[in-house]
């Protein structure tokens, strides 16, 4: 007796245990409870990111689209949805096709992300975010947002610091700070200087700060999100994030997840310095991150003797990177030994003068413009 076609179906041959090719929508409802892991409580579908999925026989193809090609979370974002659609048919081949947004895409993915941010920020009660920024190393980036923050400070401002420089972070000994952060019920409280800016590092998680941290962009990256995320920085006018050299996967990290107010550049009077810069100008304004403006650091030395301003490093070029650019120059910081003493004695509060007016008067004209166009009406 031939067994009937459903029962062939059932029990035949190669179709023996095969599992049920899921349709298209159901593969778009197991990837839209994929979280994006940056832009809290919005999955991958409604963000835009997945344009396409096609369901051919045991194999799944989905489409991941990126607001940029190599975002440091990439490998996190294939990995979810590997996991999203095999969950939903387990043994199923899954074929990840990553590509770029294009220009519209990508607009409306920032927008969704920096709303985000901004109502991440109010949970956080941080009232404005600002970058210190440099194209290269040796710069004295550090030294700049450290003086930066004590200028905002004396304008009777609550200030923080993040120290974004996983690798090669500085700000805990600038200020004096050398005890761990500690640990309350809604998150990390952050340590405070001697004048009261509150301050978080990676130094001050580990057992020496002589210490190297030795990570790969990825988990650098996540590194800056958890002390975003993480620390509970109380109620600040301002938190001035340290970033590290270059335009690698941190910066690209503070951009995409902090909700940056402004970028401050920072550079020294030789042209190489000023086009390292211009690289990290030109990432800011694709990004779409505003720009307040340039700080020539190590400008000039003012002789003790006689006042005469010796140009040491050669003829300022922060005019022409600041014009190329098409920022404002805010400001010129000369190279001062007692500067340097002071940093190295963890007293920067005490410097009395760094030449950042401009650039404290730019960082306050741009935050009330950007309140007065968010009232109402």
């Amino acid at each position: 007796m031939e067994p009937s076609p459903a029962a062939k179906g059932a029990s035949g041959g190669g179709e023996r245990g095969a599992a049920p090719r899921p349709s298209e929508s159901a593969l778009y409802r197991a990837l839209s409870r994929v979280e994006h892991p940056e832009v809290k409580g919005h999955n991958l579908v409604e963000l835009g990111m997945i344009p396409e999925v096609r369901s051919e026989g045991e194999r799944g193809h989905v489409t991941l689209a990126l607001p940029y090609a190599n975002v440091p979370i990439k490998d996190e974002l294939v990995r979810r949805v590997h996991q999203a659609v095999e969950h939903l048919v387990p043994g199923m081949d899954v074929e990840v096709a990553v590509v770029e947004m294009d220009e519209g895409q990508r607009a409306a993915f920032l927008e969704v992300s920096r709303r985000h941010r901004e109502a991440a920020s109010r949970r956080r009660r941080v009232g404005h975010v600002l970058a210190v920024m440099s194209g290269k190393g040796g710069v004295g980036k550090s030294s700049v947002a450290g003086l930066l923050a004590r200028a905002l400070q004396r304008r009777a401002l609550k200030v923080g610091i993040l120290d974004a420089d996983i690798t090669g972070p500085s700000i805990p000994r600038l200020f004096g700070v050398h005890h761990a952060p500690e640990g309350g019920e809604e998150g990390v409280l952050p340590p405070e200087s001697a004048t009261g800016i509150k301050l978080m590092s990676i130094n001050l998680m580990l057992q020496s700060e002589d210490q190297p941290v030795v990570w790969r962009g990825p988990l650098v990256s996540r590194a800056i999100q958890q002390f975003w995320e993480q620390v509970v920085w109380g109620d600040l006018d301002y938190l001035v994030v340290d970033l590290p050299p270059g335009t690698s996967d941190a910066a690209l990290t503070v951009m995409q997840s902090l909700p940056l107010d402004g970028i401050i550049l920072v550079t020294t009077p030789q042209d190489l310095a000023g086009m390292v810069v211009r690289k990290a100008a030109n990432m800011a304004k694709h990004l779409g991150v505003p720009l307040l403006g340039l700080v020539e650091n190590m400008s000039h030395i003012d002789c003790p003797e006689c006042g005469a301003r010796i140009e040491a490093f050669g003829p300022s070029r922060a005019e022409v990177t600041a014009r190329h650019a098409r920022i404002a120059l805010l400001g010129r910081i000369p190279l001062d030994p007692r500067l340097a003493v002071m940093c190295d004695a963890g007293n920067i509060e005490e410097y009395p003068h760094a030449g950042l007016e401009a650039a404290v008067e730019a960082i306050l004209n741009l935050t009330a413009k950007q309140a007065k166009q968010g009232e109402p009406g």
